[in-house]
């Protein structure tokens, strides 16, 4: 297989996007046969994703929207009219989830400690909450503080994943762009933990 330079490759991940097709099929014989090739990109970090990218995934959901962020915050600045395209797509059946973390438990403190930011993770978590209720009852909320290092959103067969840092702010997390190419592989791994922590998790306390 002839070598191919990191700008011929983004040039053929433009190209993938553009053209909504298998790379597999557009450019057969010159990409990778691995697990890695469920790695459509990579960024060093969250907020160098492309706002039309978040968008895309979006609009283009039509079954699942799992949304694993400790706060998910961002995706209001980065969507626009993203409250009622949620709503939209959960009245039409999409299984929409919202895993988010504890607003006032040890973990969150603890990493608002390090953070020590104006806009408390607390604050985000509130503010998330505040939009989803807009959406119910057709949207799925639960609580964990198991996913403070790792957050991972999926739309339907493609997921973004951030690792996050340990001290630095949710948006300077490396990220990667999966999307599902058979059993077992990256997206599946990252799918599995999502679900895992679902399973796990706790539903809000009903409001007084």
């Amino acid at each position: 297989m002839p070598s191919v330079d990191r700008s011929t490759i983004d040039d053929m991940l433009q190209v993938d996007q553009v053209l909504r097709e298998d790379e597999d099929v557009i450019w057969s014989g010159l990409v990778k046969r691995g697990y890695d090739r469920e790695i459509r990109a990579a960024w060093p970090t969250r907020s160098a994703v492309p706002r039309e990218l978040w968008n895309d995934l979006i609009h283009r959901a039509t079954s699942r929207i799992w949304c694993a962020g400790y706060t998910s915050y961002f995706l209001w600045t980065e969507v626009p009219g993203i409250t009622a395209t949620l709503r939209s797509k959960a009245v039409s059946g999409l299984d929409l989830r919202f895993l988010l973390g504890h607003k006032d438990s040890p973990v969150t403190r603890d990493r608002e400690r390090v953070e020590n930011a104006a806009l408390s993770i607390s604050t985000r978590i509130d503010i998330t909450t505040a939009e989803l209720a807009k959406i119910e009852p057709t949207s799925q909320v639960r609580h964990t503080d198991r996913h403070i290092s790792l957050s991972v959103w999926i739309f339907d067969d493609e997921a973004l994943v951030s690792t996050h840092l340990a001290d630095q702010l949710g948006h300077a997390s490396p990220t990667l762009h999966i999307r599902r190419r058979g059993p077992s592989g990256l997206f599946d791994q990252y799918a599995n933990h999502v679900e895992h922590l679902w399973e796990t998790a706790h539903a809000p306390a009903p409001a007084p």
